[in-house]
C-alpha cells in the first residue's frame, strides 16, 4: 500500500495553521508530520536523523519571525534536498515570488487560494507539477523576459514541447494542459520529461527561465 505524503507546514498565524492541519490531516493520501511557527525550530527538527521524520512536501510561509521564509529556503533545500517546497503566502511581490523560484520553490500558492486548490497544488507537486499562481506566473515572466539572450541549448524542442512549456509558463498544471490541447495526460508528461531532459532543467520554473533566456520562447509581440 502507498504511504501517505509527508507534509511539514512552516506557519507562524496559529488560526491558519489549525486550518491547514485539519484540512491535511482530513484528506486521504496526505499526512501531517509536524507544524512549526517560525523557520529556525522547523529546521532544527531536521537535525536529528535518528528522530526525524523526513517530509515529501514544506508548506512554507514568508513571512515568518526572526529568519523569514525566503532566507530559509536554502537551508531547507540543504538539509531535505529530496524534498520539495511549495511556498504558501500572502505575498504576491514580484521580488518575493522570483526569489522562491530562483531559490528553488517547487510552486508558489497564495493563501487566499481555496483549501481544495491548496491540496491539488501539493498532489501536482508530487507528481512532478510546478503550481503557480496566475498572477504569480505573470510576475515570472516579467522578471525572465527582461534577462539577456544567452546561447540557446543543443537540442531543440518540438513545437508541441514548445506549446506545452508555455502553457506550463501560463500556470497550467498537465491535467490541465492535456484537456486543453485534448491529449491524455501520460502523453503531457511524457513531453515534459523530454523538456527537462533537453533543457538539462529539474522543474518547470527551471524549463521556463531557461526557456527565456535562451530566447527559445519568444517575447510578446508587443514588447
Amino acid at each position: 500500500m502507498k504511504r501517505a505524503m509527508r507534509i511539514m507546514l512552516v506557519e507562524d498565524n496559529p488560526d491558519y495553521r489549525e486550518v491547514i492541519e485539519m484540512a491535511i490531516n482530513k484528506t486521504a493520501g496526505m499526512e501531517l508530520t509536524g507544524k512549526y511557527g517560525a523557520a529556525e525550530v522547523a529546521l532544527n527538527s531536521l537535525q536529528d536523523r535518528d528522530l526525524r521524520i523526513e517530509p515529501d512536501i514544506v508548506l512554507l510561509d514568508l513571512n515568518l519571525p526572526a529568519m523569514s521564509g525566503l532566507e530559509a529556503l536554502p537551508f531547507f533545500r540543504r538539509s531535505i534536498p529530496d524534498a520539495k517546497v511549495i511556498i504558501l503566502t500572502q505575498s504576491d511581490k514580484e521580488a518575493d515570488v522570483v526569489t522562491a523560484i530562483r531559490q528553488g520553490a517547487s510552486g508558489y500558492i497564495l493563501k487566499s487560494s481555496t483549501i481544495k486548490q491548496i491540496k491539488q497544488g501539493i498532489r501536482d507537486v508530487m507528481d512532478g507539477d510546478a503550481p503557480l499562481d496566475a498572477g504569480v506566473a505573470t510576475h515570472i515572466m516579467k522578471a525572465l523576459k527582461a534577462k539577456p539572450i544567452k546561447e540557446r541549448p543543443e537540442r531543440e524542442l518540438s513545437p508541441r514541447e514548445l506549446e506545452i512549456l508555455t502553457l506550463l509558463g501560463e500556470g497550467f498544471v498537465k491535467k490541465e494542459i492535456g484537456d486543453k490541447l485534448d491529449i491524455t495526460y501520460g502523453t503531457v508528461a511524457t513531453h515534459v520529461r523530454n523538456i527537462y531532459e533537453k533543457l538539462n532543467v529539474i522543474n518547470a520554473p527551471a524549463a521556463i527561465s531557461k526557456a527565456y533566456q535562451s530566447g527559445i520562447l519568444p517575447m510578446d509581440p508587443e514588447e
